[in-house]
């Protein structure tokens, strides 16, 4: 069976930081509804902190959580324990569902974990430098060429001006 390529979408701040106490840190709704035209219909991993924070399934996507805890079985959505399981599922529910790629939406450790296995980074930069206690992990800039930027202002839904760029790892 191939592959689905690996997509690793996140919101980073100038600074690196991705969230606050478990929570998201600024207020961007046009950069929610790019994150949802990304993920739906796609499986989408996250980590059980992650999952927590956003309180339910995702609609109309398929939802990874990765835990530790042999416990941990909200409704609704999948369980994996390891990274490893975690897309091996994905891939699975991916493929049955047609969709064209597995998304990882966070946290910072599964990020961490998932970035030497992305095809592509789906970033939105967010050009502010809040405090913060989860950030985005270093990442190898010469591994992936940046094919997409889009900027965006300021405005009366987002808080922040901010940049959507697209990064592939290169062949």
């Amino acid at each position: 069976m191939a592959q689905l390529p690996l997509v690793l979408i996140a919101a980073i701040a100038d600074n690196g930081v991705i969230g606050d106490d478990n929570r998201l840190i600024w207020r961007l709704r046009t950069d929610l509804r790019h994150f949802k035209a990304l993920t739906l219909g796609r499986p989408v991993l996250m980590g059980r902190k992650t999952f927590e924070s956003i309180g339910k399934p995702l609609p109309g996507r398929e939802t990874v959580v990765l835990t530790r805890d042999p416990g941990f079985r909200p409704d609704g959505v999948h369980v994996a324990h390891s990274l490893e399981a975690g897309l091996a599922l994905g891939q699975e529910l991916g493929v049955r569902s047609g969709a064209d790629s597995v998304t990882v939406a966070g946290g910072a450790e599964i990020y961490r974990q998932a970035l030497p296995l992305a095809d592509r980074l789906e970033l939105t930069l967010v050009h502010t430098e809040p405090k913060g206690d989860a950030l985005f992990p270093e990442w190898d800039r010469v591994a992936f060429a940046e094919t997409g930027r889009e900027s965006h202002p300021r405005g009366a839904e987002d808080e922040h001006p901010f940049t959507f760029a697209t990064f592939r790892r290169r062949s």
